[in-house]
């Protein structure tokens, strides 16, 4: 199943944040962000380690998991929302996953 969304604000400064971090671009760094952000969901629901989709602009088609397609129904079925709007909202909690800044050394690490 393919579903289809659009990222949101939040996700776009999130991503721009992380890229300017790396001397990304702006493209690289949205599709970066937003494959991270998919195998996440999909790890969490299906066990995935590889996902499959496409960015164009701020709409991202991603070839779902049964597994996650499933999920993505019920939750249509409980909220009155559509697949799309549910799963732009998982991806959306992810956006600010992976930052440095978050990350926390244990004190017995190596200097860097």
């Amino acid at each position: 199943m393919t579903v289809e969304f659009s990222v949101g604000d939040r996700f776009v400064e999130a991503a721009e944040e992380w890229g300017d971090n790396r001397l990304m671009d702006r493209e690289d760094a949205l599709e970066t962000k937003v494959e991270q952000a998919l195998l996440e969901v999909e790890h969490l629901v299906s066990g995935a380690t590889e996902v499959e989709f496409e960015v164009e602009g701020l709409t991202v088609r991603h070839e779902a998991s049964d597994e996650l397609a499933a999920l993505l129904a019920g939750q249509a079925e409980e909220t009155g929302l559509d697949e799309s709007e549910l799963l732009g909202l998982h991806v959306d909690l992810f956006s600010g996953a992976f930052r440095e800044d978050d990350a926390v050394r244990p004190p017995n690490a190596p200097p860097e």
